[in-house]
């Protein structure tokens, strides 16, 4: 009797709907859960999660064909399995509010996330057989606070001088992650996807996780033996947040002002 064919969720998207809490979840969880999946996070993909990133911002054919590259070096590296979890957030892309190349704001994922997505799902197929069995998975989060997370990372990791109002406001029609994963479902038809809201399962001890697990029927008996989920990324205090928007405004050269963000986030996490 020939081999089920392999069963590849892939993990997609997007930054800041719990995507670090998913990852870190099953990487703490990745021998317990062995006999169930093999897990793939964020750390494991050789250079394909920066290419994915890079291709947003640079959206040239020879930048997408860097990404193919990089993914199939990786997946000719992994065994097959009946079931493998991939996860990476820029697998969709980078996140709104970057730059492209010119300048331009990065407005939503779609432009960079469909040929992310075909490119994937054709390596996956040629790697592991034509036959393999693909499910999409995006985690999602209610646009108004998703939008106001992003703000916040932004804050800390580039030089945005907006208050939050002026960057809301360069965003009118910003669709949030939900809509984007319903626009990507509908174009991956017949492929499954699968959205999981962080509303609904941000609280559970498993975190967005849990839909999946729910999927996979895996036993109650592992389940309960499992690690929680940790919150992970959470936003930074109001007062951080001004801090950075102030150093942002000021005089300071890129790696310096790098250095003063690390040193008050250190702070700020690890108080005396």
């Amino acid at each position: 009797m020939p081999d089920a064919p392999v069963h590849v969720y892939v993990h997609a998207g997007y930054h800041k709907t719990g995507t670090t809490s998913f990852q870190d979840f099953f990487a703490a969880n990745r021998k317990a859960l062995k006999p169930f999946l093999d897990y793939y996070g964020k750390a494991d993909f050789l250079a394909a999660g920066s290419h994915a990133r890079i291709y947003a911002q640079r959206p040239f054919p020879w930048r997408l064909w860097r990404f193919r590259y990089s993914l199939r070096r990786f997946l000719g590296a992994i065994p097959a399995a009946p079931v493998i979890l991939l996860s990476r957030e820029t697998f969709s892309g980078g996140m709104p509010g970057h730059r492209q190349l010119g300048g331009r704001l990065m407005m939503s994922y779609g432009r960079a996330a469909k040929p992310l997505a075909d490119t994937i799902i054709a390596e996956l197929r040629r790697r592991f057989g034509a036959e393999t069995r693909i499910t999409l998975v995006y985690t999602t989060r209610e646009r108004e606070a998703w939008i106001r997370s992003v703000y916040g990372h932004l804050l800390r990791s580039i030089r945005i001088t907006d208050d939050f109002d002026g960057f809301r406001a360069r965003f009118p029609d910003l669709p949030g992650p939900t809509q984007e994963a319903r626009e990507m479902a509908t174009y991956l038809q017949p492929l499954p996807v699968l959205i999981i809201p962080l509303e609904q399962y941000g609280t559970n001890p498993e975190g967005p996780a849990t839909a999946l697990l729910d999927l996979l029927d895996i036993p109650v008996g592992i389940r309960a033996r499992l690690k929680p989920a940790k919150r992970s990324n959470s936003s930074d205090p109001h007062s951080l947040q001004q801090a950075f928007l102030t150093l942002n405004r000021g005089p300071l050269g890129k790696a310096a002002l790098k250095r003063e963000k690390d040193r008050l986030l250190a702070e700020a996490r690890n108080p005396t």
